[in-house]
This record gives structure tokens, sequence and C-alpha cells, in this order.
């Protein structure tokens, strides 16, 4: 599958924004709305993961406060000490971080790996609303501020849009997923949900250390975007195009096949293997694959 000019958006090769608001359904289910303590009119907490702290205000000091609390500015103007007082977050982060890496934007069967991508993203901004929580976007830019989080459904079509924009042909300036995890690591807080929409080639450019510092207080999901022609290819010789010109490989041959699943299958399979021992939930996503068929793969989000 190559792309052509003319091509309607949301034709498997880039994504519409109307394929990624009809995801909203399958991403939410048939869940009740949440009860808050008195009825149902009120927003309730989502469940927390860790201490997200937010600041509320400073009072005077008193003994037996935390010292590590202590409101330095207010203590030095008044000249009295002061501490801060704290109160837990009401409203848990949902991050989507988006690869943007050339090797998405391709696909044998059904969609571009850059399509399943901003479709996964949808899925899981969908879902995060109906959890109640605020839901934000960012790539590898070092231009493009991050997209900042928000409720509700308006919060969603911002990351919708975004989702629109980053999928439909390779970003000119994009950075790579080491800077868009830079981006990721300043932006959560203890509790916060993370998404990592990516190429499993840079995922595994990754040094596996960052994952487990990035799982230490987010609940950290990755989704590796794959093609069949990656992870299954046929027994046959097939050409491709390559900057000096084309290039036929022989995958029936055993030597060939072993370098293929060296190049493709070996690095996803390492990826598989390792993140959860990490704090890392981690599944592939195929071109094939229903858009939400990722939430089954992991307790607590499939939907009821």
């Amino acid at each position: 599958m190559t792309r052509t000019d003319g091509r309607d958006l949301g034709d498997g090769i880039a994504p519409a924004l109307a394929e990624l608001v009809a995801l909203r359904a399958p991403a939410q289910g048939r869940r009740a709305p949440r009860r808050a303590r008195h009825g149902t009119g009120a927003q309730a907490a989502s469940p927390l993961r860790g201490r997200g702290m937010e600041y509320a205000e400073s009072r005077g000091y008193t003994p037996g406060d935390d010292a590590r609390h202590i409101d330095w500015r207010l203590t030095a103007r008044s000249g009295q000490a002061h501490t801060k007082l704290y109160q837990v977050e009401r409203e848990r982060l949902s991050l989507v971080v988006a690869d943007t890496a050339p090797a998405l934007y391709f696909g044998t069967r059904v969609r571009f790996k850059s399509v399943q991508a901003a479709r996964a993203g949808a899925v899981a901004a969908w879902r995060a609303i109906g959890d109640g929580d605020r839901v934000a976007a960012l790539r590898g830019s070092l231009r493009e501020p991050p997209v900042p989080p928000g409720p509700g459904p308006r919060g969603a079509l911002r990351v919708l849009d975004a989702l629109v924009r980053w999928y439909a042909a390779p970003p000119e300036d994009d950075a790579g997923l080491a800077v868009a995890l830079d981006h990721a690591a300043r932006l959560l807080r203890p509790g916060s949900r993370l998404l990592v929409l990516a190429e499993p080639a840079s995922l595994s450019a990754i040094p596996r250390r960052r994952w487990a510092g990035l799982s230490a207080h987010a609940e950290v999901t990755v989704l590796a975007l794959t093609d069949p022609l990656e992870t299954d290819p046929p027994h046959a010789v097939l050409g491709f195009e390559a900057g000096s010109g084309r290039v036929d490989l022989d995958l029936g041959a055993a030597a060939q096949r072993a370098r293929w699943h060296e190049a493709f299958v070996a690095p996803l399979e390492a990826l598989v293997a390792d993140l959860p021992g990490r704090g890392v939930r981690i599944a592939p996503l195929s071109t094939v694959d229903a858009s939400d068929a990722w939430l089954a793969a992991f307790p607590g989000m499939r939907a009821a």
C-alpha cells in the first residue's frame, strides 16, 4: 500500500476526525455513569496510584509539621515560619504519547500503522474521559507544545484533532520518541496514566531504565504498531524500492527469513519479554486488529 494524491482521508492511509470520533462507543462500552458520593450529579474522583498531590494553601507552622513542606518564600516575607498544605488531585491525567517515526507511515493490509496509532490513541482518549480523567497528548517535537490536559469531550476532541494532524504524514520536525518521553516525564504526576503509541524500532532504541523510571509513579501502557508483512511475511520473493533501485528478497530462503526475523520480529519479542518486568504493560497492535482490541489485554481497561 502506498499513498497516492487525491485519496480521501479515512481510507486507511490517513486518519479522519470522523472515524476517531466514532470510536467513542467501543472505547467506553455500556458502562453505567459513575456515581458520586451524593447522587449522580457530581464527578466521581478517579482512582489514584501513589500520592497525586496539588498545592492548596499555606498556614503558620506548628510543631510536628513536615519540615519538607515549609513555604520558604512566605516565611521569608513574613518573618514567621509557614508550611504548605496539599490536597489529593481529584482528576487523574491520561497522557497519550505519539511516536511519529517515518516507518509508521506504511501498511500492507487494512490501514497504515500510523492510522492504527491514531485510532488506538482515540480509543485511549475516549476511555480516559469516560473514567473522569483529564486527557493530554504530545509527540517528539522541539517546536510544537503538548496538547494541554482537558476534561470531557472537549478535551478528547483536542487530542483527536492532534492525532489526525500528526498521522496524516510524517512531521518534518520529528525529534524522536526519546524527546517525546522527556516531555512526558515533565508532565506526569503520581497516579497518571501514560499510553505510548510507537514503532517497535523506536521502542527498542529507548534505554530500558527509562521505562522503569516512568512506571515508578505512573501507569504505563505501550502499544507497538506492527504490520502483517513485518511479523509474518510470505514465503515468496518480494520486491522493494530502495535508494539505489529495486531490491528482491527471497523470503522463502531460510537464511533470508532468519535475517528478516532478526530485524522485525526479535526486537518486538524482546520488548514483550522485558518491559513487564519493569512495570510497563505492552501489547503489539497490528494494522488488521480492531483498534480497541488492546483494551482486553489489560485488566481493568476492558469495556463493561
